[in-house]
């Protein structure tokens, strides 16, 4: 069976979300989850699970430039930018519980936060926490932003006081007089003023204005053309994961060469590679987000959902090896690519924090990268580079 999103998108929403207990079974469920919550046997349980978070490590740095270092996962923030809210019952990503929420990712280790200046109210959100800190604790989280460039702002960019104004404009939204890290996003590469518009953020640098600068969904000749031109660029956030490797095919090795660290997004694929999906048919799932519609189309490209149902099973015996989810396993296999850094994790709630913990308890060894590997080179494997595609270019 050949998977589509054009198949997703008319299948019906998973069978489960429409059941609705009768009143009856509600206070039945109710009262039998009472009478067990009072019992020492739930108490025993519940210290159970208190001490294996207790347990779980502390998630690690690693150094960007000296004086800035970032927890191995990131904490992506995009989904408090609207739209993006899930489940009303869980949706902590507004107002005060967005806020509240940062800290228990810091308590975790997860201490670096990934936003952008398009991500509507998200810089504002994390500058509200940062700033009701002490100091003390403020300085030890970091803030990984981006200047983005579209249309008239591309127009523009060649300006350095349009982008200084940019910058400062993130400066005041996240509390800061400076920036940890700014990563630079172009859209359109007919439009040549990405290089102008790089050296001024390196001049804005210069001045104290920005710690570190990064790009995202550069593609290997472009970046290359800013670092030729001079442009001190240290970290590179790309999508990368078990069903988009493209950045195999010359970007990570460039980076090796050249010190830059890459950070990536879409580990997970939209929850594609979880154990969510294991064993579901096409018409099981529905493809009503923006990503999953993104990721089904990545499905598509690599081999169709027969191909990917055979790589979940792979990873869910690697998973269960590790007494891991499959989640983590995509995660690990990420982080241990060359010149990976972290990995960016988005959150509508703090409820996976320990999971991402659970990442840091265990290496692929040999024999796991081995399966994992017979299992991607069944499917298609992309021969582009690096966001070449969302560009209107090919996939392979």
């Amino acid at each position: 069976m050949t998977f589509s999103t054009t198949m997703m998108r008319s299948s019906p929403i998973i069978a489960s979300q429409h059941w609705q207990p009768s009143r009856r079974q509600a206070i039945a469920s109710t009262t039998a989850a009472a009478a067990w919550a009072s019992s020492s046997g739930n108490k025993i349980m519940a210290s159970s699970a208190a001490t294996q978070a207790a347990e779980l490590p502390v998630v690690p740095t690693a150094e960007i430039i000296p004086g800035l270092e970032i927890s191995r996962v990131v904490k992506g923030c995009w989904q408090l930018s609207g739209g993006h809210a899930g489940d009303r019952a869980t949706d902590r990503t507004s107002g005060k519980a967005a806020v509240q929420d940062f800290q228990k990712f810091v308590e975790a280790g997860i201490t670096t936060f990934d936003t952008a200046d398009i991500y509507g109210p998200s810089e504002r959100i994390i500058g509200e926490y940062l700033s009701s800190l002490s100091p003390e604790a403020s300085s030890k989280c970091q803030v990984l932003t981006k200047f983005c460039c579209f249309g008239d702002s591309m127009r523009q960019a060649n300006k350095l006081d349009f982008v200084s104004k940019s910058i400062n404009n993130s400066c005041s939204n996240l509390k800061s007089d400076t920036l940890d890290c700014v990563q630079f996003y172009w859209h359109d590469y007919s439009n040549k003023n990405y290089v102008d518009a790089a050296l001024h953020l390196a001049e804005l640098q210069s001045k104290g204005k920005i710690k570190a600068i990064g790009v995202t969904n550069f593609d290997v000749p472009r970046l290359a053309e800013m670092i030729d031109a001079g442009v001190p660029v240290v970290e590179n956030q790309i999508q990368y994961s078990l069903l988009d490797t493209r950045p195999d095919n010359g970007m990570t090795k460039y980076c090796e060469e050249k010190n830059i660290r890459i950070v990536p997004y879409g580990t997970a694929a939209g929850r594609f590679l979880t154990d969510a999906y294991f064993g579901k048919k096409p018409a099981d799932v529905s493809v009503n987000t923006y990503s999953l519609s993104k990721y089904g189309s990545v499905i598509s490209q690599r081999g169709g959902w027969e191909w990917y149902q055979d790589l979940l099973r792979v990873l869910r015996d690697v998973a269960t090896k590790h007494n891991v989810d499959i989640a983590e396993v995509s995660s690990r296999w990420v982080l241990q690519r060359p010149a990976v850094a972290a990995v960016i994790l988005g959150a509508r709630n703090a409820s996976h924090v320990d999971q991402h913990r659970k990442i840091f308890t265990f290496e692929l060894d040999n024999d796991d990268l081995a399966k994992i590997e017979v299992a991607l080179d069944t499917g298609i494997k992309p021969t582009s580079d690096v966001y070449s595609w969302e560009r209107g270019g090919r996939w392979a």
